[in-house]
């Protein structure tokens, strides 16, 4: 693309059974391990019962197993990053996505800290929402006083069918869109230090705790990142 090089793109082209992710992958994806608890401590990472890829898509079954509500975060291995977290100081991350709307549930693929300092070093996060409502965009500002210090940019969106969501991010500015149409633009506060990409998905944050019958799939049909040519 003008003015990007890409360093990264997935397909999923593979077969990879439940199970086997991230060990199948290991060269190109890492997840948070199995048992860690996700933002709201109501859901549970679960990659080993959660994720495959079939049929050109990754495939996040997000459902509930003895009470345990399973979800999953997962990270591109992004080839020349400066760290060992894979983070970068610009960027543009894009992903090719829909879902079930299933309640209780939502997504947070974010850009992270390398630092892990929040909100100090803020976050960035498209797209963002509960996948039974709608799809929005979040800068959390460098210097961060709480997670409410942020630009928030909102669509009417929902997650039930295919959507391309973009995040670029440069020194000057971080610009989100969707389906190719600028969602918003933030261009002052904005976080400094290298980040990484996760596709977090996990339980909503207004405190419910899913229903045990609650399930559903939330598909990835291709992802790609770029650095600044």
């Amino acid at each position: 693309m003008p003015g990007w090089h890409q360093v990264f793109a997935d397909d999923f082209t593979s077969t990879v059974p439940i199970g086997s992710f991230p060990t199948a992958v290991s060269d190109t994806w890492s997840a948070y391990q199995n048992g860690w608890p996700d933002t709201t401590h109501n859901g549970t990472y679960m990659p080993s019962q959660v994720v495959s890829q079939h049929d050109g898509v990754l495939d996040m079954y997000i459902h509930t197993v003895g009470g345990v509500h399973m979800v999953s975060a997962l990270l591109p291995k992004i080839p020349g990053a400066p760290g060992g977290e894979d983070g970068l100081q610009a960027g543009r991350y894009a992903v090719r996505f829909k879902s079930d709307p299933i309640q209780g549930y939502k997504t947070a693929w974010l850009l992270w800290p390398d630092s892990g300092k929040w909100p100090a070093d803020g976050e960035i996060d498209f797209p963002e929402g509960n996948l039974d409502g709608a799809i929005s965009a979040f800068v959390h500002h460098q210097f961060g006083s709480s997670g409410r210090d942020q630009d928030w940019y909102g669509t009417a969106a929902s997650y039930g069918g295919w959507h391309t969501a973009v995040i670029e991010r440069t020194s000057s500015s971080v610009k989100f869109y969707l389906d190719d149409q600028l969602v918003g633009q933030s261009t002052s506060r904005l976080p400094s230090t290298a980040m990484h990409w996760v596709l977090q998905t996990e339980t909503t944050l207004d405190g419910s705790i899913p229903s045990d019958s609650a399930a559903g799939h939330v598909l990835v049909d291709w992802v790609a990142v770029y650095t600044p040519a």
